[in-house]
């Protein structure tokens, strides 16, 4: 469809669009240079004939247009003429000037990474930790992340359902300065396969087991009849123990940061969801969109938030 359409605009459509604006502009002109007098004349007393047209009982007195009306207009089509001449509007030319919305957006980056480049290469050379203690740079590092990470964490950085909360201690694949530049480098793919083979028998013993991991069991007896399901399906990924594997981004079960929750949602129902549906969760890569010094400097702020006092 884009090939279609791009052939076409370099013929038919692109003369279309051409005719379309300069008639549009030509009978503008026509409307305005038609009306700009009148051949009604004023009689005696210097009254004018009204054109019939009243509102509110306000009558229309055919006049011509005021002179600095009429050549304000004729400014207009003077610069809307001369700016079709240097920037792009008709059709696929391109202007004397040669402008693109893409080429400036080029040269402005341009411009930014020349001025600001050598700060971001004077973070690049301080350790994430101590970066994380320069309030300078977590004031830049913060304007990034809001940027770029906000919309999925949150401006707070708290997260929300399916996004982890990056102000507390509940990391999928570690906390340290390498792990959390390595995330946000080259991205997360988290899969939690969906377990409805189990049957339901099964998913809800395996439930209370869950709970019971972080002490919130309501069924001990469904509780130990799901150990056995829990050491078959699920210790190979979260560990015997449940406390999970930082490695494959598995959860760690025994603590209350639960990723998908909803607000107000019964932490065994979100369970159940689990377990019947699997989870796919991706985090994108950001080197490429943001580079590996400002990747840097927002690791730094990750860290910061949660390593505060």
């Amino acid at each position: 469809m884009n090939n279609l359409w791009g052939d076409s605009l370099s013929g038919f459509w692109s003369t279309w669009i051409i005719v379309i604006t300069l008639g549009t502009i030509a009978i503008s002109a026509w409307m305005l240079f038609a009306n700009r007098k009148t051949d009604k004349t004023p009689d005696a007393e210097g009254n004018v004939e009204t054109t019939g047209h009243a509102a509110d009982e306000i009558e229309e007195y055919d006049n011509p247009l005021p002179r600095w009306w009429f050549q304000l207009y004729v400014c207009t089509v003077i610069f809307a003429l001369g700016y079709l001449v240097l920037y792009p509007g008709l059709g696929n030319y391109a202007g004397v000037l040669g402008w693109t919305q893409e080429g400036q957006w080029e040269q402005e980056v341009a411009q930014a990474e020349e001025r600001y480049a050598p700060i971001f290469e004077q973070y690049q050379q301080v350790p994430v930790p101590e970066l994380a203690q320069d309030g300078e740079a977590m004031q830049v590092a913060e304007r990034i992340f809001l940027n770029n990470c906000a919309i999925c964490h949150g401006s707070n950085a708290q997260g929300g359902y399916g996004f982890p909360n990056l102000t507390d201690d509940a990391w999928l694949y570690g906390g340290a300065p390498e792990n959390i530049v390595q995330t946000i480098t080259n991205g997360r793919n988290g899969l939690m396969p969906s377990w409805q083979q189990l049957g339901e028998e099964n998913i809800a013993n395996l439930t209370q087991h869950v709970l019971s991991l972080s002490g919130q069991a309501e069924d001990a007896e469904r509780a130990e009849q799901g150990a056995a399901v829990f050491a078959s399906v699920c210790a190979a990924c979260h560990s015997p123990d449940g406390t999970g594997n930082q490695a494959l981004g598995a959860p760690n079960l025994t603590d209350d940061a639960w990723l998908y929750r909803q607000p107000g949602q019964p932490l065994d129902e979100a369970i159940r969801q689990t377990l019947r549906n699997g989870r796919n969760g991706h985090m994108p890569a950001q080197a490429a969109y943001i580079g590996e010094d400002k990747v840097h400097l927002v690791a730094a702020y990750v860290y910061s938030l949660s390593h505060q006092e």
